[in-house]
Protein backbone atom coordinates (compact mmCIF):
# COMPACT_ATOMS: atom_id res chain seq x y z
CA UNK A 1 0.00 0.00 0.00
CA UNK A 2 1.18 3.22 -1.00
CA UNK A 3 1.55 5.88 1.81
CA UNK A 4 -0.09 8.51 -0.83
CA UNK A 5 -3.19 6.53 -1.53
CA UNK A 6 -5.65 9.14 -0.84
CA UNK A 7 -7.91 7.20 1.44
CA UNK A 8 -5.02 6.88 4.25
CA UNK A 9 -3.24 10.06 5.40
CA UNK A 10 0.38 8.72 6.85
CA UNK A 11 2.42 11.32 9.10
CA UNK A 12 5.84 10.25 8.99
CA UNK A 13 7.90 11.46 12.18
CA UNK A 14 11.73 10.76 12.09
CA UNK A 15 13.69 10.94 15.60
CA UNK A 16 17.19 11.00 16.10
CA UNK A 17 16.53 9.82 19.70
CA UNK A 18 15.19 6.44 17.76
CA UNK A 19 17.80 3.99 16.32
CA UNK A 20 16.59 0.80 15.68
CA UNK A 21 12.73 0.78 16.09
CA UNK A 22 10.25 1.86 13.74
CA UNK A 23 6.38 2.12 15.06
CA UNK A 24 3.19 2.90 14.12
CA UNK A 25 -0.48 4.01 15.38
CA UNK A 26 -3.74 5.66 14.47
CA UNK A 27 -3.83 9.20 15.15
CA UNK A 28 -7.47 10.10 14.46
CA UNK A 29 -7.76 9.65 10.01
CA UNK A 30 -3.79 9.47 10.19
CA UNK A 31 -1.08 7.17 10.41
CA UNK A 32 1.41 7.79 12.50
CA UNK A 33 4.66 6.05 11.08
CA UNK A 34 7.98 6.96 13.80
CA UNK A 35 11.13 5.78 12.14
CA UNK A 36 15.09 6.37 12.90
CA UNK A 37 16.31 9.60 11.02
CA UNK A 38 19.20 7.83 9.58
CA UNK A 39 16.81 5.93 7.09
CA UNK A 40 16.90 6.89 3.38
CA UNK A 41 13.81 7.35 1.58
CA UNK A 42 13.58 3.82 0.00
CA UNK A 43 13.44 2.19 3.50
CA UNK A 44 10.88 5.16 4.70
CA UNK A 45 8.88 3.76 1.90
CA UNK A 46 9.10 0.85 2.42
CA UNK A 47 8.57 0.81 6.25
CA UNK A 48 5.81 3.03 5.92
CA UNK A 49 4.08 0.63 3.47
CA UNK A 50 4.59 -2.40 5.86
CA UNK A 51 3.30 -0.31 8.65
CA UNK A 52 0.22 1.25 7.65
CA UNK A 53 -0.81 -2.16 5.90
CA UNK A 54 -0.28 -3.65 10.00
CA UNK A 55 -2.62 -0.84 10.96
CA UNK A 56 -5.32 -1.37 8.41
CA UNK A 57 -5.41 -5.10 8.81
CA UNK A 58 -5.57 -4.95 12.31
CA UNK A 59 -7.96 -2.93 12.48
CA UNK A 60 -10.10 -4.39 9.91
CA UNK A 61 -9.74 -7.61 12.17
CA UNK A 62 -11.14 -5.68 15.28
CA UNK A 63 -13.77 -3.35 13.02
CA UNK A 64 -14.74 -5.98 10.35
CA UNK A 65 -17.28 -4.83 7.68
CA UNK A 66 -20.79 -5.69 6.98
CA UNK A 67 -19.89 -8.74 4.67
CA UNK A 68 -17.65 -10.20 7.58
CA UNK A 69 -20.07 -9.40 10.30
CA UNK A 70 -22.62 -11.57 8.65
CA UNK A 71 -20.18 -14.37 8.02
CA UNK A 72 -19.57 -14.00 11.81
CA UNK A 73 -23.48 -14.43 12.16
CA UNK A 74 -23.47 -17.55 10.10
CA UNK A 75 -20.63 -19.34 12.27
CA UNK A 76 -22.65 -18.21 15.61
CA UNK A 77 -25.86 -19.64 14.35
CA UNK A 78 -24.08 -22.70 13.58
CA UNK A 79 -22.37 -23.23 16.97
CA UNK A 80 -24.77 -22.12 18.89
CA UNK A 81 -28.15 -21.74 17.70
CA UNK A 82 -28.03 -25.04 15.82
CA UNK A 83 -27.85 -23.12 12.79
CA UNK A 84 -31.19 -22.25 12.86
CA UNK A 85 -31.33 -18.31 12.87
CA UNK A 86 -30.50 -17.32 9.15
CA UNK A 87 -30.21 -13.39 8.96
CA UNK A 88 -31.26 -11.51 5.99
CA UNK A 89 -29.02 -9.27 6.61
CA UNK A 90 -26.49 -8.20 8.86
CA UNK A 91 -25.12 -4.65 9.11
CA UNK A 92 -23.04 -1.72 11.11
CA UNK A 93 -25.53 0.97 11.69
CA UNK A 94 -24.58 4.62 13.29
CA UNK A 95 -28.09 5.94 14.49
CA UNK A 96 -28.31 3.42 17.37
CA UNK A 97 -27.13 6.08 20.27
CA UNK A 98 -29.35 4.02 23.12
CA UNK A 99 -28.69 0.25 22.20
CA UNK A 100 -26.02 -2.02 21.14
CA UNK A 101 -28.25 -3.41 18.60
CA UNK A 102 -31.25 -4.53 16.98
CA UNK A 103 -33.30 -6.89 15.52
CA UNK A 104 -36.50 -6.98 12.82
CA UNK A 105 -37.39 -10.71 13.01
CA UNK A 106 -39.96 -9.98 10.81
CA UNK A 107 -37.64 -8.97 7.77
CA UNK A 108 -34.67 -10.91 9.25
CA UNK A 109 -32.42 -7.72 9.70
CA UNK A 110 -29.88 -7.22 12.47
CA UNK A 111 -28.35 -4.19 13.35
CA UNK A 112 -25.19 -3.65 15.01
CA UNK A 113 -23.62 -0.29 16.69
CA UNK A 114 -20.87 1.28 15.15
CA UNK A 115 -19.82 1.65 18.84
CA UNK A 116 -19.24 -1.76 19.45
CA UNK A 117 -16.43 -1.71 16.95
CA UNK A 118 -12.81 -1.72 18.81
CA UNK A 119 -14.37 -3.70 21.29
CA UNK A 120 -13.22 -7.53 21.67
CA UNK A 121 -14.28 -9.84 19.48
CA UNK A 122 -16.49 -11.73 22.47
CA UNK A 123 -18.46 -8.81 23.11
CA UNK A 124 -19.60 -8.11 19.37
CA UNK A 125 -19.89 -11.83 19.48
CA UNK A 126 -22.45 -11.68 22.49
CA UNK A 127 -24.49 -8.73 21.12
CA UNK A 128 -24.86 -10.50 17.56
CA UNK A 129 -25.55 -13.89 18.91
CA UNK A 130 -28.51 -12.14 21.18
CA UNK A 131 -29.70 -10.46 18.04
CA UNK A 132 -29.72 -13.48 16.29
CA UNK A 133 -31.24 -15.43 19.43
CA UNK A 134 -34.21 -12.50 18.58
CA UNK A 135 -34.97 -14.23 15.02
CA UNK A 136 -36.37 -17.27 17.19
CA UNK A 137 -37.31 -16.18 20.05
CA UNK A 138 -38.56 -11.79 19.77
CA UNK A 139 -38.94 -11.00 23.74
CA UNK A 140 -36.15 -11.46 26.39
CA UNK A 141 -38.24 -14.47 28.03
CA UNK A 142 -36.78 -17.54 29.61
CA UNK A 143 -36.42 -19.47 25.99
CA UNK A 144 -34.81 -16.22 24.65
CA UNK A 145 -31.89 -16.60 27.42
CA UNK A 146 -31.66 -20.46 27.08
CA UNK A 147 -30.53 -19.86 23.51
CA UNK A 148 -28.27 -16.89 24.32
CA UNK A 149 -26.45 -18.35 27.69
CA UNK A 150 -25.12 -20.94 24.99
CA UNK A 151 -22.34 -18.69 24.77
CA UNK A 152 -19.73 -19.61 27.13
CA UNK A 153 -18.88 -15.37 27.33
CA UNK A 154 -22.31 -14.05 27.77
CA UNK A 155 -21.51 -13.12 31.68
CA UNK A 156 -18.32 -11.37 30.71
CA UNK A 157 -19.55 -9.88 27.65
CA UNK A 158 -22.33 -8.35 29.83
CA UNK A 159 -20.24 -7.46 32.30
CA UNK A 160 -17.86 -5.47 29.41
CA UNK A 161 -20.57 -4.11 28.04
CA UNK A 162 -22.27 -2.49 31.78
CA UNK A 163 -18.75 -1.43 32.49
CA UNK A 164 -18.64 0.68 29.37
CA UNK A 165 -22.04 2.06 30.01
CA UNK A 166 -21.12 3.14 33.38
CA UNK A 167 -17.83 5.04 32.30
CA UNK A 168 -19.36 6.54 29.41
CA UNK A 169 -22.80 7.41 31.45
CA UNK A 170 -24.87 6.13 28.95
CA UNK A 171 -27.17 4.32 30.71
CA UNK A 172 -26.86 1.95 28.33
CA UNK A 173 -28.42 -2.02 29.37
CA UNK A 174 -26.03 -4.73 29.04
CA UNK A 175 -28.78 -6.50 26.95
CA UNK A 176 -28.19 -5.86 23.22
CA UNK A 177 -32.10 -4.26 22.80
Amino acid sequence: MSPHDADVKVDVRRSRRRTQTVSAYRDGETIVVMIPARLSQAEEREWVATMVARITKSERRRRPDDTALHKRAAALSSRYLDALAAPASVRWVTNQKLRWGSCTPSEGSIRLSTRLQGMPPYVIDYVLLHELAHLLVPGHGEEFWSWVHRYELTERARGYLEGVSATSKLGLSPDAD
